[in-house]
């Protein structure tokens, strides 16, 4: 793989979202951290900024083609309405949690002295997957198709501003702050009923490496909810972009 792979920015982007995003919730969740304790807003904010770096060195690789979806939701929501080439989809979907995977690491390691330090197991898990506050499976279900739904609702609508050129040049005309936007609300507005995972990718990919890896002190993954912010996530983004393309194109 080449830095004129565009599949190189799936990984790259997926990473510094993944690191940036499962980075604070560490920050935040774990014991003796000076972050401890910082809270929803500080959590929601660090992820939106997340998502702007994310999309943004996924787009800086150069040799152009990237197309910085970072998360397998947004990837068959664009397919699904003729957005994006059905056979570029399973690569670039393994691209995605190959950058989760190596963010979720990064993580870990960036935090190496705090994992022993944290008693509950619980908070460990928080740090890499997103959990209900109330386990229902199918209201949690719904959730996580709103959630997606509206993102990639967004995504289409922010996409066609950008092509139209209706959004200012510079940062602005890659679309990465406006979605970074989006994603805040929705953790805002939706994220406390699950955590608002809204990507497969994101939360997966995290999951499957803590279980991996030696986390002092780690608990179960939680693998009876994993299937909700996966199943969820996918049906919402196709949902969200066939809403998209029956209003705005």
């Amino acid at each position: 793989m080449t830095t004129s792979d565009p599949y190189l920015g799936e990984i790259v982007g997926t990473a510094t979202l993944v690191l940036f995003g499962d980075g604070v919730v560490a920050g935040v969740l774990l014991n003796k951290s000076k972050a401890q304790n910082g809270g929803w807003i500080v959590i929601t904010w660090a992820w939106a900024i997340a998502v702007f770096m994310g999309v943004t060195v996924s787009l800086a690789v150069p040799g152009g083609g990237a197309v910085a979806h970072l998360n397998p939701a947004v990837t068959i929501g664009l397919a699904t309405i003729d957005k994006f080439p059905w056979d570029k989809v399973p690569l670039t979907i393994l691209c995605e949690f190959i950058g989760a995977f190596i963010g979720a690491t990064l993580v870990w390691l960036a935090y190496l002295p705090h994992w022993p330090a944290t008693e509950d197991p619980g908070l460990k898990l928080a740090v890499y997957c997103t959990g209900p506050a109330i386990r229902n499976y199918a209201a949690n279900l719904v959730t996580e198709i709103i959630g997606t739904f509206m993102l990639l609702f967004g995504v289409v609508a922010i996409g066609g501003l950008v092509l139209g050129g209706q959004i200012l040049t510079g940062t602005l005309a890659t679309g990465a702050l406006p979605v970074a936007l989006l994603v805040l609300v929705i953790g805002l507005s939706l994220g406390g009923p699950t955590g608002y995972a809204i990507n497969p990718a994101r939360d997966l990919g995290p999951r499957i490496m803590h279980f991996v890896l030696p986390i002092a002190g780690k608990g179960p993954s939680d693998w009876a909810y994993a299937w909700v912010p996966v199943v969820g996530p996918v049906i919402g983004g196709v949902l969200g972009a066939l809403a998209a393309k029956w209003i705005f194109l």
